[in-house]
């Protein structure tokens, strides 16, 4: 794609999802701004519409959403972190379980290689499970398309499934009412700096998600230290739940539907699997533990990081609980899966 096509596509992206996410917003709908984009530039990509991700905007606006999820850290949560030890024992369980349950079925009824099977069962990490799964012989194609087709049918499901089967409702325009007031200098200053700072040093690190991680720590530092109780504004997050939903879309692009529908296919059932795994691991964090089901689910839930951090903002269900956990999946499988792979495959 030539440089002009390429501006054109990116400006595609932006101009099918944002009606997209005005008209779930105007309907009511769960989680609108990002559903509606995701929705329209899925539909766009495999009608054949040249749309392309943008990587430099989605980093602006995912920071951003990292400082939203990092207010979430009240200094009552902070004292009530020592519960969340047990859950994060019940979620390397739920790893190692998962994996292995999605494995059986790519291996056996999918009929995938032992490598695509692996890194596509793996669940998170899309870019580094796809890269770490071609490393080792794998298709990237196949991989990187299961990752993609499980959150967006994960997100889906859940935005609905808690709205239609939870009671619960959507808050303002799918975040906390207290993100709405207003903001002063010193605030502004402090929480971009959390963004600016906190990605630039997690980046350096190489952190995993460091865009989203390393803004979202800062702000967690600032807000449980009282320093600040302010958050993003709510147009702002609803413009980075219009990013976040778009770029989910743009990896479509190019895929035939066909290619499409046989991976969303397989998907469903790979999600299906997780999504018990994680109502039971739910039910056992509640009962050992005391933490609401309603976040356990979320926290245990086989969708992005970015994504389903916004399902819990938008319902106002526990963010610093589910995004931690998150983060926690995603840290563990990006830097085990491939030496367990390894290993594996030195057994054998």
């Amino acid at each position: 794609m030539h440089a002009p096509s390429l501006t054109r596509a990116k400006v595609m992206t932006l101009a099918i999802g944002i009606p997209g996410g005005a008209l779930f917003y105007l309907v009511n709908l769960p989680l609108p701004w990002m559903l509606g984009a995701m929705s329209t530039t899925t539909i766009a990509a495999l009608c054949g519409v040249r749309i392309a991700m943008m990587p430099n905007l989605r980093s602006a606006f995912i920071a951003i959403l990292g400082v939203m999820l990092g207010s979430a850290f009240t200094p009552d949560v902070v004292k009530g972190f020592v519960v969340w030890l047990g859950s994060f024992g019940w979620l390397g369980i739920y790893i190692v379980v998962a994996t292995l349950g999605v494995w059986l079925f790519y291996r056996r009824l999918a009929q995938y290689d032992p490598v695509t099977a692996y890194f596509a069962a793996a669940p998170g990490g899309l870019n580094e499970m796809t890269l770490a799964g071609g490393a080792f012989g794998g298709d990237e194609g196949r991989i990187s398309m299961s990752h993609a087709a499980r959150i967006l049918i994960a997100v889906f499901v859940l935005s609905f499934g808690y709205r239609w089967f939870g009671g619960y409702a959507p808050v303002a325009t799918g975040t906390p009412a207290a993100a709405g007031g207003t903001i002063d200098w010193f605030d502004w200053l402090l929480l971009g700096g959390c963004g600016v700072v906190g990605y630039v040093v997690a980046r350096a690190l190489r952190i995993p998600a460091y865009m989203l991680v390393g803004p979202m720590v800062l702000s967690a530092i600032v807000h449980a230290t009282g320093l600040t109780h302010s958050r993003p504004p709510v147009w702002l997050v609803a413009a980075a739940q219009v990013v976040a939903g778009a770029m989910v879309g743009t990896r479509f692009d190019g895929v035939s539907p066909r290619v499409v529908g046989k991976a969303l296919v397989l998907a469903v059932v790979a999600t299906a699997i997780l999504l018990v795994l994680a109502v039971l691991f739910g039910e056992a964090v509640e009962s050992t533990l005391g933490i609401p089901f309603a976040a356990a689910l979320l926290a245990f839930s086989p969708g992005g990081l970015a994504e389903m951090s916004l399902i819990a903002l938008s319902l106002d269900v526990d963010a610093a609980y589910v995004s931690s956990h998150h983060i926690v999946r995603i840290f563990t499988i990006v830097l085990l899966a491939p030496v367990v792979f390894r290993l594996f495959s030195r057994s054998r």
